[in-house]
């Protein structure tokens, strides 16, 4: 490569191709020298954390898009249930299911697109500039906001210890430094299932980084690495969606019979065994237990999802704008008292609030709001990386060339 760059005359040897960005890197959008080159083969809705390409038309699968838009869609329900449903046993119990299946869907969707990823100069500031410096902005953000609108004036600043949302940004930038390693080993997901029951019965791991949701959630990144898009054309078939009634209603059932007997302190991963107040054993056996039940309830997610164009489709570029930003209004409505409001612990009142989160979210999706926030989700951050050699070698052949050609 430098003696390419370096060497003159005609007998220099040929440069490296330009070569594309990584697939799925969680960055909301691409990289802006990029952006020209992308639009000329993907829809308007093209982003960094873009879904699989159909090979032979060269245009996005929507059908990643709207699994994308859905999962957020019920990440922030959930999140606006939370403060009502202990007053209401179906409410708990659909949280409960909900919260088995949302954020596992967006993690396999995560590490399907993450299966490209190397230590390419390129793909790593991407991940620095899409996941490493949102997380500094928003895990700041959001401690300011915990001390001057939730009055605590003593809320320390650690970027350390992620609040609220900003664990999932933590997470995947340890993930996908990790990428290479998984698909190095003979057989990654048992390895990744036995790192996660381990830290299920590890309470000395600690809240730094947050490393048990890291840990236990790591099996659903890996299972994503595994996957290949016939894996999803699988679970897409009719019979399937079918089949995923009654399991969903099985489900539900079994949600509201959990409610009294089960700690929902589980599904979030969060916690040793220990924590819990429960024998050590039960640790390792609800990381399989919940993990295959997550993955039932995932495919039959998958199932519902529609494969073509909606009207939600381009918001899915969006997802990591209204995850970060949708917490601010729950916990700003929290902090005011919102939701203990007497109407909202009623039927009607749940699902007044249910609609306002899906359109809220959806909201916080869209293109203008991405335009807003964009210096804090995906800054270019030119001045702190060095250029490619290869790229200004590149630049440098296309000049030269310029100024051979006679006016």
């Amino acid at each position: 490569m430098f003696h390419a760059a370096s060497s003159p005359g005609r007998n220099r040897a040929p440069l490296p191709p330009a070569q594309s960005p990584a697939d799925g890197v969680p960055s909301p959008r691409s990289p802006r020298n990029s952006k020209n080159r992308q639009s000329s083969r993907t829809s308007p809705t093209s982003s960094s954390s873009q879904s699989a390409p159909n090979r032979q038309s060269g245009q996005r699968d929507a059908f990643f898009d709207n699994a994308k838009y859905l999962a957020i869609v019920l990440v922030a329900m959930a999140h606006a249930w939370e403060p009502l449903k202990d007053d209401s046993r179906i409410l708990e119990g659909v949280y409960t299911v909900v919260y088995s299946f949302h954020m596992p869907a967006f993690i396999i969707i995560s590490g399907f697109f993450s299966r490209s990823f190397d230590m390419r100069p390129d793909r790593l500031k991407r991940l620095v500039t899409g996941v490493a410096v949102p997380y500094i902005v928003f895990e700041t953000a959001y401690s300011v906001f915990k001390r001057v609108v939730g009055d605590a004036p003593h809320a320390e600043i650690s970027l350390l210890d992620p609040w609220y949302l900003t664990w999932f940004l933590c997470a995947l930038f340890i993930w996908r430094m990790t990428t290479p390693l998984w698909k190095l080993v003979r057989h990654p997901l048992p390895l990744a299932l036995g790192i996660a029951m381990l830290a299920s019965v590890t309470p000395d791991i600690g809240n730094d980084l947050d490393l048990q949701r890291v840990l236990q959630f790591l099996p659903y990144f890996v299972l994503g690495l595994c996957m290949k898009p016939e894996h999803f054309r699988l679970v897409r078939r009719r019979s399937v969606r079918i089949l995923a009634v009654p399991v969903f209603m099985i489900a539900l059932a079994v949600g509201w019979w959990a409610v009294p007997r089960m700690n929902t302190a589980w599904f979030y991963h969060r916690d040793a065994v220990q924590e819990l107040g429960a024998p050590w054993w039960t640790g390792p056996v609800m990381v399989l237990a919940m993990f295959g039940c997550s993955l039932l309830l995932t495919a039959c997610f998958f199932a519902w999802v529609p494969g073509r164009s909606m009207w939600f489709t381009a918001l899915g570029s969006g997802t990591l704008y209204g995850y970060l930003l949708h917490g601010f209004l729950i916990k700003g409505g929290d902090y005011a008292g919102w939701f203990d409001h007497p109407a909202l612990h009623r039927p009607l009142g749940e699902i007044l609030l249910t609609v306002l989160a899906a359109a809220a979210v959806t909201l916080l999706c869209t293109r203008p709001v991405q335009r807003i926030f964009r210096f804090a989700m995906e800054p270019s951050m030119e001045w702190a990386f060095k250029r490619d050699a290869a790229e200004l070698a590149r630049e440098r052949e296309r000049g030269g060339r310029r100024e051979k050609v006679p006016a």
